[in-house]
Parts: C-alpha cells; structure tokens; sequence
C-alpha cells in the first residue's frame, strides 16, 4: 500500500509567523504615512496571502488600491519580508518532534501555503526543517492559491502520493475549503489564524497541540 502523504499549511500552522508578517505590513503601511494595525486584528488574514494582508492595512487607514498600486506594494511587502523573515517566527510545540514520527514511519510531507514558493522555503529552510519535506509549494508554484484544489493536489502528486491516502493539515476556513475541494480529509490545529473557532468550520478533526496529530491520523488513515 502506498505511504500516506501529510501536506501542512505553513502560517499559522507549522510556524507562528504573524508577528514578523505584520510588521512587514506595519512598515509599508508607515511609507505610506498610516496608521500600523495589530497583531490580533490582522492574523486572521495571514493565511490569505500578503496582498489580503496589504489591501486590508490599507482599507483600515479608508484607503483603496488599485491594481498597479498594489503590485507595487506587493513586489516592496515581499523585498522587505525575504529580508526580516524569522526575526520572531517560531515553530510551534512540538512541530519538530512530529515530523520526525512521521518521517521515521515512512511517511510523505510537504507544505501547501499562499506564500509564495521562494519565501516559504527560505522560511523553513531557516525553521530547520527542509529536509522534512518532499515537496515545498506556494501560492505561484502552480498558477493559483487556496482554497483552488489544485495546490493540494499537485503537491500530493509532486511528493508521490495519492489523494485517497492523504491528509491536510491547517488552521483556517481557507485550508478547510481547499482540502474539501480536493476530497482529502482535514485535520485542523485550534492556535492558528483561523477568524472563528476552527471547529466551527468542520474539518474532520481539531487538535491544540502537535502530539496529538498521530493519532487524529491513525483515526482519517484507518
């Protein structure tokens, strides 16, 4: 029988990285003369994707974007991030220790995020946790972002797995909608960046903490 895949969220999930994403928010926003914003009030965001995070900066501060403008602070949002990317971002409890499970029962791991490919290997690759993966893919590695279904799958067949024998992992309504539009079953940690409690978007399973993540895949997997 084929080895199952686990194919991770990054943001949020794997690693806290909201506060070093909304400082990066916070510096565009304060070249431009406006107000920063919270931690708390943009986390909810962070899985979106940096332009969701900038457009809604801007539109706190009753500016809008056009299309130009945007890519604009897109291409300055990315430049300064890839520079001051793990100032405070962290793994979360037990991260580490599961992939290592994982990994040592011949399990397939990658990561489906909506950063963009180049950033989210930079960041695992300075997580220290590369290796862990078969494959790595972002927001522009196949043309389209979550919740389209195709990152998911395109990342289970590029780590040479099956859907039939995978599991998403993620903590937000947009890792939910990509894995049911994938038909893969979805686990759903309950710290991440979700805007209401994940249990209320109905994933298959919710843990709070990674040494519970064995388990809640025995159970999707028997």
């Amino acid at each position: 029988m084929i080895a199952p895949t686990i194919v991770y969220d990054l943001d949020g999930t794997l690693a806290d990285t909201a506060e070093d994403l909304v400082a990066t928010l916070n510096w565009l926003l304060a070249k431009e003369g406006l107000k920063p914003m919270p931690v708390e009030s943009a986390g909810s965001l962070v899985g979106a994707g940096a332009r969701a995070l900038i457009k809604r900066g801007f539109a706190a501060s009753g500016k809008s974007l056009d299309a130009q403008a945007m890519e604009a602070l897109f291409a300055d949002y990315l430049s300064y991030y890839g520079a001051h990317i793990m100032v405070r971002s962290r793994l979360y409890p037990g991260v580490d220790k599961a992939l290592a499970a994982f990994e040592g029962l011949g399990f397939r791991q990658a990561v489906c995020t909506n950063k963009t490919e180049s950033l989210a290997k930079l960041l695992i690759a300075k997580l220290g946790i590369a290796d862990r993966f078969a494959f790595i893919c972002g927001q522009d590695t196949f043309g389209v972002g979550k919740p389209d279904a195709k990152p998911l799958l395109e990342t289970i067949a590029a780590s040479g797995g099956a859907r039939n024998r995978a599991i998403m992992v993620g903590d937000s309504g947009t890792d939910i909608l990509t894995a049911r539009a994938a038909n893969v079953p979805v686990i759903a940690v309950d710290f991440g960046y979700a805007d209401v409690p994940v249990k209320e978007l109905s994933p298959d399973r919710v843990i709070s903490h990674f040494d519970q993540l064995m388990a809640a895949c025995d159970a999707l997997l028997a």
